[in-house]
């Protein structure tokens, strides 16, 4: 039966998910600010702002499904969330849709150990803190019978297009010959999620009630430095020489910080770079039987995505 799925944000996971329910029959309805999504059949994009509640209950009648994809800038997560994450707990109560979002691991905070669901919530970063803030609204809407939630999880997209991946934004200097300025240290362990697999889980999450009322870390290859990962982007791009990789100190990131908000908001995750940061996804590879997409078909994902953009734009 053809089914409404609303979907809020259209970056990289919210234009995939939108396109795969689209292909599976469903009607899609796509909200952004500016309206944009994929322009392909069963995908409607429509333009509204998804933190204004009237509008996005509008929206979200007759829904099945919302997901929150979204994405506000990294200088306005404190005061851009809350009235976002309200907005849509709220038409998911209204229109009796299951609220399915992604999220990361900010709320875990600096760990010592692999990262599971039961991590504890212990981020000292105030975009840590938003993210655990909203989760407990969810929660505790969810444990009041209000709306049904479900959350995923995931680690840094590697394949994400441009400046948003922490290894796309690398691969115009490795293939000039340039040194890479990596965050924190290139040689710490690191995991990396696909966007395909976020979607897949976001998915699978959202139409299984079994799973309902907590979170699932997304299943992501094995963790790789950013010293390996870039390594690996120069061998499948036909590159002879080891790439020249050096690390950005978090005393030199705070410094800079002081002066440029948006570097001041890397400052506050670079523990995530500094220090190994793996997740551990075995609980939804084993409830969902998902796995992850091969480590070679993400970096193949990643210089493709480099070689779509404009030459004009890349030597910028």
């Amino acid at each position: 039966m053809t089914q409404l799925h609303v979907v809020v944000g259209a970056g990289p996971v919210g234009s995939t998910a939108a396109t795969r329910l689209a292909e599976q029959g469903h009607r899609v309805r796509v909200v952004t600010r500016s309206g944009s999504g994929p322009v392909r059949p069963g995908v409607e994009c429509m333009a509204a702002d998804a933190a204004d509640a009237p509008a996005m209950a509008r929206l979200s009648e007759g829904a099945s499904a919302i997901y929150n994809c979204a994405n506000p800038s990294y200088t306005t997560w404190t005061t851009a969330w809350p009235p976002l994450s309200a907005s849509l707990l709220s038409a998911a109560e209204a229109s009796g849709a299951v609220l399915a979002a992604v999220s990361n691991l900010y709320v875990y905070g600096p760990v010592d150990r692999p990262m599971t669901e039961q991590t504890p919530m212990c981020s000292r970063d105030s975009k840590g803190r938003v993210r655990t803030q909203m989760w407990r609204d969810a929660l505790a809407a969810h444990q009041a019978g209000r709306v049904r939630y479900v959350e995923v999880r995931a680690s840094d997209y590697p394949d994400a297009p441009g400046a948003t991946s922490h290894l796309s934004r690398h691969v115009a200097a490795l293939r000039a010959g340039r040194t890479c300025q990596v965050m924190g240290s290139p040689d710490r362990a690191h995991s990396w999620t696909a966007t395909g697999d976020v979607v897949a889980l976001l998915l699978a999450a959202a139409a299984d009630p079994t799973a309902y009322g907590r979170a699932w870390h997304v299943p992501s290859a094995p963790p790789r430095t950013q010293r390996e990962a870039l390594t690996d982007l120069a061998a499948a791009a036909g590159l002879t020489a080891a790439p020249k990789v050096r690390g950005t100190s978090p005393a030199l990131l705070r410094a800079v910080g002081l002066v440029v908000p948006v570097v001041r908001e890397i400052a506050g995750t670079v523990y995530q770079f500094a220090d190994d940061f793996v997740i551990d996804d075995s609980a939804a590879r084993e409830h969902f039987g998902l796995t992850h997409t091969p480590w070679p078909d993400t970096v193949r994902r990643v210089l493709a995505n480099d070689d779509a953009v404009p030459a004009a734009r890349r030597a910028a």
